[in-house]
């Protein structure tokens, strides 16, 4: 199981990426600043490191290149300001990509993925895959087919079905999808989440699929429910 070091002082954030990283089989390690952020690392050599900018007792900046002068471990960096894009990616810094806050926690995962995939054998990352009777859900290639046909979905309709189906027969209420799928600084409502899934109800029931069904819990939210 690989190790993901999630360093950031809003706890908000870090609660939310690392639910996502869970579900997605990664072993997660959190720090709210910058010197617990080094101690974390060097206790538990973390396979990749998401490491924010802006933390109190060393900076993101820091925390960096204190990493890079002991390891080449994968490292994301989380900013809320665009313009330290020639910093964070400056071979001062060294780090390997970076994301720009709000976020969804389904695009930084994906950024995740994508690098794991790069520099780990498939032994360590396991394919991003989940089947159920005849639905098969594939997350490293965005694809979704039933019966071995495609099902045209939206990337966002795709991550829906994602998170609902990696927590079969969990109720997940509007809010939680919301900051799941959206992030937590999207500014919509609930009929965001209700819009999207009955388009994504409307394409899957094009297709014969016997033993699961997104179901809604009335005045909660919905499940992937599996008979």
């Amino acid at each position: 199981m690989p190790t993901i070091l999630i360093a950031d002082d809003n706890r908000q954030i870090t609660s939310i990426l690392k639910e996502y990283a869970l579900s997605e089989g990664f072993e997660v390690k959190i720090a709210y600043d910058g010197n617990s952020a080094v101690e974390a690392f060097d206790k538990y050599a973390p396979d990749i490191v998401l490491l924010d900018v802006m933390m109190p007792q060393k900076d993101g900046f820091e925390v960096c290149r204190e990493i890079r002068k002991k390891s080449n471990v994968p490292v994301i960096m989380i900013t809320a300001r665009g313009e330290d894009f020639e910093k964070i990616m400056g071979l001062d810094i060294g780090a390997d990509d970076y994301i720009v806050k709000p976020f969804s926690p389904g695009e930084v995962m994906a950024r995740v993925r994508a690098i794991m995939r790069r520099i780990f054998s498939d032994d360590k990352v396991n394919k991003q895959l989940i089947t159920y009777s005849n639905l098969v859900i594939d997350m490293d290639d965005y694809n979704v087919t039933i019966n071995d046909e495609k099902v045209s979905l939206t990337k966002k309709e795709i991550e829906i079905l994602w998170t609902l189906a990696s927590s079969k027969n969990k109720v997940f209420t509007r809010e939680n999808l919301l900051n799941s799928l959206w992030g937590y600084d999207y500014y919509g409502d609930n009929r965001t989440v209700d819009s999207h899934i009955k388009r994504l109800r409307s394409k899957l029931d094009e297709f014969e699929h016997d033993g699961w069904e997104i179901k809604t819990i009335w005045g909660v939210g919905y499940k992937f429910e599996v008979r």
